[in-house]
């Protein structure tokens, strides 16, 4: 998952982002609202973290722009206001939620997969295909009761391909997903992370999950 914060305290900003590169997500960053716009006509996020009080265009100004383009993203709003009036005024402008200055990152991180979750879906800690069961809140993988070690990268994969369970993944969705702007890596490397992860959930069972599509991408599915 894809995630822009745009927040122009710089130690919030890198702690935010520290800490949900942590929690193996893919996350840009910026300082101003401007620049949040450009980051966003330039890459599909998953979810907007956007302060209000932002130099060169502040937070409402680049929710009601997204909302005027018909761009859905999920948004949580931050501030220092913490007035009924400052709330309903986000609420209004289109944000999804809003946090209050000082935070709990827990919380935050609550409230961004609350985000996350498809409209009307019941909220799932585990899906499983076949005999692979993933495990979001413990981050285990087993295949045939047997434990599966993943590296973070792997499990984010993993992750996002299990959620989209029998939807074919192009190479770029899935970069565009799980590595952020600053990534530098070569135009394989989504090629590279199946093969890894072919290894450790496919190799040695006759049941093969992982499926390439040729000229398409990937596919996670259970085959006859």
């Amino acid at each position: 998952m894809r995630i822009l914060i745009a927040e122009d305290e710089k130690d919030l900003n890198r702690i935010i982002t520290s800490r949900l590169k942590a929690e193996h997500y893919s996350v840009d960053s910026c300082f101003d609202g401007r620049e949040a716009l450009e980051y966003l006509e330039s890459a599909e996020y998953d979810a907007l973290v956007l302060d209000i009080m932002m130099p060169v265009l502040d937070g409402l100004s680049v929710l009601k722009q997204m909302r005027r383009r018909n761009d859905s993203t999920p948004v949580i709003l931050l501030t220092a206001k913490d007035s009924i009036e400052d709330r309903v005024s986000g609420l209004d402008a289109g944000a999804n939620d809003y946090l209050v200055k000082p935070f709990a990152f827990e919380e935050l991180l609550a409230r961004i997969r609350v985000l996350l979750r498809k409209p009307a879906e019941t909220p799932k800690t585990c899906y499983k295909v076949a005999d692979l069961e993933v495990h979001m809140d413990t981050q285990q993988v087993k295949r045939g009761g047997k434990d599966i070690k993943l590296s973070g990268k792997e499990f984010a994969l993993l992750r996002y391909m299990v959620q989209n369970e029998g939807i074919v993944l192009s190479r770029d969705r899935l970069e565009q997903h799980l590595w952020n702007f600053d990534y530098a890596g070569g135009s394989n490397v989504i090629d590279v992370y199946i093969r890894y992860l072919r290894k450790k959930i496919d190799e040695g069972y006759d049941r093969k999950l992982i499926h390439t599509v040729r000229g398409s991408g990937y596919v996670l599915r259970a085959e006859p």
